[in-house]
């Protein structure tokens, strides 16, 4: 097909050459010039002619004259991309006096200077030189002041300055001159400060942009929305927010756990429940079931018996016993409570669950035995030996192993439970 297009364009330059050679023949014009007493005469394609060749000997001359600047030029741009090379090189390998010795060479060619100085500045920064970064930053161009902005805010963040990074970034983003990574950042600073309204109006722009990953921007938006329902003042501004996630958000557990949290705080003891409960449903997560038990003493009888309908799903979840044991303590069934609580503990130790059987041991009077499980919560966070701790009352050993139960297959085969 190329060929016949190339064939059919050859036939109609030459048939249009034909056309304006018999056109000229007819009559090929005349051209008279005349200066200082020296008349030149021609004919108009002569001229024509002339002209296109004084045309390109004038851009060859041109050309020649432009060789060696240009060869010069060249030569400065290769240095320059050989120094930012071995600049970011040496950085990427630590070596970050060697990375600003290349890059400060390499910030002398205009084409380079801003990516040149933002990593000069931050590996001034990785040697412990605050000064020397900010002034590299300070000379950065307007071309690259988002840049500059976003690292020296990064800077702050990490140094531990929320306050002035808030300071630095929040104008910038009324004005709209941030960069992605700056309203990152002004999330960031914002979580740290408590500030969260502010952190919630950075993560518009950051999902519009999809910068971050689909994993990275909703653990992002977990942890400012779990900060925006954990921080309502009331019970309208807390179902305001919660009302204002999206379906997916209000889906993940971590959200679910902060909102029931908040509304159990605030008196809304059903709405928690309601919540945990939908969320179950659809998805066990033993994070539910561990803030289930710690709604306070409201409704703990209802509660009570949904966590108990809860263990044919979850019969080895030691979150769900903690939390059994947490509900028996508030209905002071005491000897079920240690059960529960000495077989989580048993399948998986951890400090709640010791916290909860100081409770129990308190309620049933034994403070010897609730300082010792309290002093095993203790030692247990910090990830140190427990001691043992006596029966209140002589019983058998109490069977901890993990209850077996059938698990089949997406075809509904029956096969060994996983370990």
């Amino acid at each position: 097909m190329r060929l016949w297009r190339t064939v059919l364009v050859f036939l109609v330059v030459a048939f249009v050459a034909a056309l304006a050679w018999h056109w000229l023949a007819a009559d090929p014009g005349y051209v008279q010039v005349r200066l200082r007493g020296t008349t030149v005469e021609s004919s108009l394609v002569v001229a024509i002619a002339l002209l296109l060749l004084a045309w390109v000997g004038i851009m060859l001359a041109w050309s020649l004259l432009r060789w060696p600047f240009r060869a010069w030029g060249r030569s400065v741009k290769r240095r320059g991309r050989e120094r930012l090379a071995a600049g970011l090189t040496a950085f990427a390998e630590g070596d970050y006096a060697q990375a600003e010795r290349d890059l400060a060479r390499a910030a002398q060619n205009a084409a380079f200077r801003t990516p040149a100085l933002l990593v000069s500045a931050r590996a001034a920064y990785e040697r412990g030189a605050p000064e020397r970064a900010s002034q590299a930053l300070d000379e950065v161009g307007p071309g690259g002041a988002r840049a500059a902005d976003a690292t020296r805010a990064r800077f702050l963040v990490e140094s531990g300055r929320h306050a002035d990074a808030l300071a630095l970034l929040k104008p910038k983003a009324a004005t709209g001159e941030l960069s992605l990574r700056g309203w990152r950042l002004l999330a960031e600073a914002a979580l740290a400060q408590g500030e969260v309204q502010t952190a919630l109006d950075a993560l518009p722009a950051l999902a519009r942009s999809q910068s971050l990953t689909a994993d990275t921007q909703a653990a992002l938006e977990t942890r400012v929305l779990a900060a925006a329902l954990a921080a309502a003042p009331d019970a309208a501004r807390l179902n305001a927010t919660w009302s204002g996630a999206t379906r997916a958000q209000r889906k993940r557990a971590e959200l679910v756990a902060a909102f029931a949290r908040r509304a159990a705080a605030l008196g809304q003891v059903l709405a928690a429940m309601d919540e945990i409960e939908s969320a179950q449903r659809r998805e066990w997560s033993d994070l539910l079931a561990t803030v289930y038990g710690e709604l306070g003493a409201a409704e703990a009888g209802a509660r009570l018996r949904q966590a108990e309908a809860w263990l044919s799903l979850a019969p080895n979840s030691a979150p769900l016993l903690t939390a059994l044991g947490r509900l028996y303590v508030l209905q002071g069934h005491y000897g079920k409570a240690e059960e529960s609580l000495e077989r989580a503990l048993a399948l998986v130790p951890s400090a709640a669950a010791w916290e909860a059987l100081g409770d129990c041991r308190k309620a049933e009077n034994d403070l010897a035995g609730a300082n010792t499980a309290y002093a095993n919560a203790l030692r247990c966070a910090r990830g140190e030996a427990t001691v043992a701790l006596t029966p209140l009352l002589a019983r058998g050993p109490l069977d901890t192993r993990p209850i077996a139960f059938e698990e089949r297959s997406e075809h509904g085969v029956p096969r060994l439970p996983a370990a």
